[in-house]
């Protein structure tokens, strides 16, 4: 059949229809359909303080709860948390908000622990909240990034907006790769 054929038509012939759905899904999803889909960025959006963020989905290895335990380290910065020991693997992880000098991260139920999927540092990001895949479509970027109360626009790639919303693009790899981040020690 071509895959001009009216679907209606096939619907007393179960394998033919099956076969021109098969069709028509194999050539939308090379690309040679009459209607291109628009492309999608997915991200996890988690809350600092008041303020929400979105991450690039594959900067993101995993979200945990905040562990029971943590072994604080002798001589680190205050937002060194702690290093914890998840599924086997030591992680450091790191009170952003304090890390970037708006105060400390209330530990709540909702707070998270975001595993960096990053191949070099390992590293565990305490945040208030995280709030979910976020999907966005290519035309709701602006490369401009809003002003923050946690004064994270040097770590901000421009921002997605939706109606009133808007949701900065949180680098998590400029972020644990930035001088500041890989130099822990209390001063």
């Amino acid at each position: 059949m071509s895959s001009s054929a009216d679907l209606a038509a096939l619907v007393e012939q179960p394998f033919e229809l099956l076969a021109e759905m098969e069709q028509r899904s194999r050539v939308a999803h090379a690309g040679h359909g009459s209607s291109s889909l628009p492309s999608e960025w997915v991200g996890v959006g988690f809350r600092m303080g008041e303020e929400q963020f979105v991450a690039a989905r594959d900067q993101v290895r995993e979200v945990l709860m905040l562990p029971d335990s943590m072994t604080r380290v002798p001589g680190a910065s205050r937002w060194m948390l702690g290093i914890a020991n998840l599924r086997g693997h030591l992680l450091p992880l790191v009170d952003l908000k304090l890390m970037l000098g708006s105060g400390r991260t209330t530990l709540r139920r909702t707070t998270r622990v975001i595993s960096v999927n990053h191949r070099e540092v390992p590293a565990g990001i305490v945040v208030d909240e995280v709030q979910g895949f976020r999907r966005f479509m290519e035309h709701e970027f602006a490369n401009e990034t809003p002003e923050t109360v946690v004064r994270c626009e040097r770590f901000l790639a421009g921002s997605y907006k939706r109606g009133d919303q808007s949701w900065p693009v949180f680098n998590l790899f400029d972020l644990v790769e930035s001088n500041v981040f890989l130099q822990a020690s209390a001063e």
